[in-house]
C-alpha cells in the first residue's frame, strides 16, 4: 500500500487517514493530547475511553467506526493525484476493550490489519467476529495480511482465557488466608477480574485511574479503591515485583498472580529464571497462541502476510511458518488493476457449533 495514505497505529508520519486499533501504550506512541495531524478512526469503546487517556484532545478529530459496518473513504494517490475509493470496516479483535482489526477494500486491493488479537475457537465473541469478517469480505481474497505475530512460535501454546481464569480462581481458592495481588495493564483482562469478583462474591481493589476505566466500561459495583473491603487486589503490571510482594508478605501472607502469555521473570526478558516462591504465573493471554494464529491464516489464505512485531529470538516472521497457507499472488491482484478482484478459491465456513 502506498505510504502517506493510511496509517494504522503510526502517529508520527504524514497520512490522509489515521486508524487506532486499541489504546494500549505500545500502539499509541506518538499520540498525545495535542496531536492534530488529521482524522482519527477508532471503535466506539476506544472513543469513549479516549478523553481519560488523552485529556484535552480535540475530540472533533475522532471518527467512530461501528463494528462490522463498512465506511467509505476518499483518498488521493500521492504519486499521480488519482482519486482512490476505499472501504474500511472495523472487526472485533477480542484483545481488550475497544480493540479492532481494520479491513480495507477497494482501489488499494484487500488488506487486513489484524492489530493485536485473540480468536479462541471456543469463544463466542470471537465466533461472532469471525462471522462478521467473512460476511464483509464477501468472497474477496485478502491480498495482504498484517498479522499479530507476538506468539508466532510453536513453543507458545496456552489455554483459552476462560480456562486460565478458572486456574486463577483455583489459586485464590487454595489460599483463603492470603492477600492476593494480580498484575494487570491499565486496560485489558477486565473479564478475568469480573470472573474473580463473581466467584468469590467480593469486590476487587484497583487503583483510582483503573476504577475510572471500569466505570467507563460499565463495570460498576465489582471494584473498589478501599483496601479494607477485599483481600484481592489488581495492581499495575509495572508495580508487580518480587520486592513488592516480599514487603507485603512481611505484613500479611501474600501471594502474587501474573496472568500473561509469557512466564513472569524477576529479570526482564529472562524467561528461564527460576520462579519466585510468592508468584504464580498463569497463561492468560490476550494474544493468539501459535495454533490460533495458524487457524487465522488458514481461514483467510492471504496472498502475502507480514508480522506487526519485529523479529527477535521469540517473535519470528510468520512467513517462515505459514507461507504454505498463502495463495499465489496473481497479476490481477495488483492495485494497478483495481477493477479486477481476486476471489478466494477457498470457501471458509463458520460452523454453527462453537464447542
Amino acid at each position: 500500500m502506498e505510504r502517506g495514505l493510511i496509517a494504522v497505529d503510526r502517529w508520527n508520519e504524514e497520512s490522509q487517514a489515521y486508524f487506532l486499533t486499541h489504546l494500549h501504550a505500545d500502539h499509541t506512541r506518538g499520540l498525545s493530547s495535542d496531536w492534530s495531524r488529521g482524522v482519527l478512526f477508532c471503535s466506539p469503546i476506544s472513543a469513549a475511553l479516549f478523553p481519560s487517556r488523552f485529556p484535552g484532545f480535540d475530540l472533533s478529530l475522532l471518527q467512530v467506526l461501528e463494528i462490522g459496518r463498512p465506511r467509505s473513504l476518499k483518498l488521493a494517490s500521492r504519486s499521480d493525484g488519482q482519486d482512490l475509493s476505499v472501504r474500511v470496516t472495523a472487526i472485533d479483535s477480542c484483545h481488550c476493550p475497544g480493540s479492532v482489526m481494520f479491513l480495507f477494500q477497494g482501489d488499494l486491493g484487500c488488506v487486513l490489519y489484524s492489530g493485536d488479537f485473540r480468536w479462541e475457537p471456543t469463544n463466542e465473541q470471537a465466533w461472532r467476529a469471525k462471522k462478521t469478517l467473512l460476511r464483509v469480505l464477501g468472497g474477496d481474497a485478502v491480498d495482504l495480511l498484517h498479522l499479530d505475530n507476538t506468539f508466532c512460535n510453536p513453543a507458545f501454546d496456552f489455554p483459552p482465557r476462560d480456562v486460565a481464569a478458572r486456574q486463577v480462581i483455583d489459586i485464590v481458592n487454595r489460599h483463603p488466608d492470603h492477600e492476593i495481588v494480580i498484575g494487570v495493564d491499565t486496560l485489558g483482562k477486565e473479564d478475568l477480574l469480573v470472573q474473580i469478583s463473581q466467584a468469590f462474591n467480593t469486590k476487587v481493589w484497583v487503583w483510582p485511574e483503573r476504577l475510572e476505566t471500569m466505570h467507563l466500561l460499565g463495570l460498576n459495583g465489582m471494584f473498589t479503591t478501599q483496601t479494607a473491603q477485599t483481600r484481592i487486589r489488581a495492581i499495575p503490571r509495572y508495580s508487580f515485583s518480587a520486592a513488592t510482594l516480599v514487603a507485603l508478605d512481611s505484613l500479611h501472607p501474600t501471594l502474587g498472580v501474573m496472568p500473561s502469555g509469557l512466564p513472569w521473570s524477576p529479570r526482564p526478558h529472562d524467561y528461564y529464571a527460576a520462579p519466585h516462591r510468592l508468584i504464580h504465573t498463569v497463561h492468560f493471554s490476550a494474544h493468539s497462541c501459535f495454533r490460533e494464529i495458524a487457524d487465522f491464516v488458514r481461514l483467510l489464505r492471504p496472498a502475502k502476510l507480514a508480522g506487526t512485531v519485529p523479529s527477535s529470538s521469540c517473535y519470528l516472521n510468520p512467513w517462515h511458518f505459514f507461507s504454505h497457507l498463502c495463495q499465489p499472488h496473481s497479476e490481477s491482484t495488483s492495485p494497478k488493476h483495481p477493477s479486477k478482484k481476486r476471489k478466494s478459491t477457498v470457501r471458509p465456513r463458520i460452523s454453527e457449533s462453537r464447542d
